[in-house]
């Protein structure tokens, strides 16, 4: 295999590699692992029932569901992580204030 095939090879496997972690990150972000009790065959039998779902007539409903669903549960999580922020400044400022 030449440099450049073996390299473009390389590179496509680390992409794919770091999309399939970044999936398994959503499958732990949402609770499933724990909810599964980490069993793969629940785990496996809830993805089927999901590409179902999108592969039925009613495939544009449960799409936009679920697309509504990921963005409120990406949004909250934006809002917890911003207040959590805020109040670690918060409790700096209140820390320098007792100690002048």
């Amino acid at each position: 295999m030449a440099r450049t095939d073996r390299r473009a090879w390389v590179v496509a496997r680390r992409t794919r590699t770091r999309h399939l972690i970044e999936l398994g990150g959503l499958v732990q972000k949402a609770g499933l692992v724990d909810l599964a009790a980490d069993d793969r065959q629940v785990l496996y039998g809830a993805f089927l029932d999901i590409a179902m779902r999108m592969r039925s007539d009613e495939a544009a409903h449960a799409t936009a569901l679920f697309k509504r669903r990921g963005a409120r549960a990406f949004a909250d999580e934006a809002e917890q992580a911003a207040e959590a922020e805020r109040e670690k400044v918060r409790a700096a400022f209140r820390q320098r204030s007792d100690a002048e």
